[in-house]
């Protein structure tokens, strides 16, 4: 039923958390119609207490009743499980580093719960992100949070203008700081609740012991620089680019005292390449990015602009030119970790103008 409310009906994803505790709480504040939603993306039966999903639902909850509010639950753990769990599987089989979190957002919380809530009568949506929307000549820009420290415009490059059109991102204007304080202020229990990290369906688990129990382990060399063999690895599905944590190579290998760090996937000879310290075999200032997605009209070819390859990345000056299907990217300074199956993102000043998925990297 459309709402009687001039200013519409809201429906807002209520994680359990402080961030959209407060973005509800906000809107409500702002005089719109208000309902909550908890979404369950993660069904597999968790007896060591990794996914909080039922902790997080009666924080929801609580929160809800607090705040006069009607909360809907919905189990979207089929949809997750093949719009976003199978692809995550299939590139780290291929050797690549997704972002899980990227299509999280593209794929469940602005597709499928925004349907939901357009069908339960909402006129929008909204989430605890920390990002903003504009709209001048009849198109949506998506724009930087105003807390540097917790923008996650990184996540959502990948919405489009329909999305952009039906969303709401209440703490755009307002830092981490000031949402703790408001929770303080009317008392919610998720106040000083901690911030969630890392992916939900791994929570504190050890990364690669989780995804060795969905994905075979093909056992090959860890190398050093002049081909020296160190030790086996179980898979290159299991280390990413950057990794310090868990090579577990010990003395007697060099003679520095330096930490070991993977460099580089080799696919064809199932090889992995460590370095020690901060060594230049870590650093590209080109790479290429495939399955572009522009969040507005697609930028003119050739252009400059800046970019982050990672989440909380300093942004980084760069050109963007064709190359063939691709784009290519050439950084003004070698950037450390280029991550095949990560996103690269692009902005101008502070719009995110959208971004792609990582390919290769190299130097130019």
């Amino acid at each position: 039923m459309k709402s009687l409310n001039k200013l519409g009906k809201i429906i807002v994803g209520l994680s359990g958390g402080v961030d959209s505790s407060v973005a509800t709480l906000m809107l409500l504040e702002q005089g719109y119609e208000i309902e909550a939603l908890f979404m369950k993306n993660w069904d597999e039966d968790d007896k060591d207490g990794h996914c909080t999903a039922e902790q997080d639902l009666s924080d929801a909850q609580k929160v809800a009743d607090k705040l006069g509010v009607k909360l809907h639950s919905i189990n979207f753990s089929a949809d997750y499980w093949g719009d976003v769990f199978e692809h995550f599987l299939q590139e780290h089989k291929k050797g690549r580093t997704p972002n899980p979190d990227v299509l999280c957002n593209q794929k469940i919380k602005f597709k499928v719960f925004l349907e939901h809530a357009l069908s339960l009568g909402a006129d929008k949506i909204a989430t605890g992100h920390y990002a903003r929307i504009t709209h001048n000549n009849n198109s949506y820009q998506l724009k930087t949070g105003l807390d540097d420290n917790k923008d996650q415009s990184y996540f959502l490059h990948l919405l489009n203008q329909e999305q952009l059109s039906k969303s709401l991102f209440p703490l755009g204007e307002i830092s981490k700081t000031e949402v703790r304080e408001l929770a303080r202020k009317h008392d919610l229990i998720t106040a000083d609740k901690k911030d969630s990290t890392g992916i939900c369906f791994i929570g504190e688990r050890n990364f690669s012991e989780f995804l060795q129990t969905y994905l075979p382990k093909k056992q090959g060399k860890i190398i050093d620089e002049q081909g020296k063999f160190i030790k086996h690895h179980q898979g290159l599905a299991f280390y990413t680019i950057g990794q310090r944590k868990g090579l577990e190579i010990g003395g007697g290998f060099s003679d520095s005292p330096a930490p070991w760090f993977v460099a580089d996937k080799r696919i064809d000879s199932n090889e992995i390449l460590v370095v020690q310290g901060d060594h230049k075999l870590l650093y590209h200032n080109t790479l290429t990015t495939s399955n572009l997605h522009w969040i507005d009209i697609q930028p003119e070819i050739p252009f400059s602009c800046v970019a982050k390859i990672r989440y909380r990345q300093d942004s980084q000056e760069c050109s963007v030119m064709k190359d063939g299907n691709s784009l290519k990217v050439i950084f003004k300074n070698p950037q450390r970790a280029i991550t095949p199956g990560q996103s690269i993102v692009f902005y101008q000043e502070d719009t995110c103008l959208g971004g792609g998925i990582i390919e290769q990297r190299s130097n130019e």
